[in-house]
């Protein structure tokens, strides 16, 4: 379930529910009934929000990843690439955003190698 999930992982952060929620920008009492699963259809915001507090993922949260552990993905993403991520996140910007925003950075670049090949 997602709330055993989410108290095992904070358990092991070492944080209270008060401590994750504050972190995590969410109602106390909201992360309580998740962990005790009286409560099972959190939102996307509220599963984004704890996983970057947790520094997990959403398909860990919700078992989908096939992984016991963490995936490896988190261990190469410092503390400034999540805090970035989790940012855009909360500003509402989606996959096909930053798919469409790293496509237009590659054409910016190729544009100005063109530039300079000319020069």
């Amino acid at each position: 379930m997602i709330g055993d999930r989410i108290k095992k992982l904070r358990e092991r952060k070492g944080y209270s529910i008060t401590e994750l929620a504050e972190l995590a920008g969410v109602s106390k009492s909201y992360l309580s009934y998740m962990e005790r699963n009286l409560q099972n259809n959190p939102s996307l915001q509220f599963l984004s929000k704890i996983a970057a507090s947790l520094d997990t993922t959403i398909p860990f949260l919700l078992g989908t990843d096939g992984f016991k552990s963490h995936p490896c993905i988190d261990h190469q993403l410092d503390e400034e690439w999540r805090t970035l991520i989790q940012k855009a996140i909360n500003e509402g910007m989606s996959k096909e955003d930053f798919k469409n925003y790293r496509d237009y950075l590659l054409f910016t670049k190729w544009q100005n190698h063109k530039k300079n090949f000319r020069e």
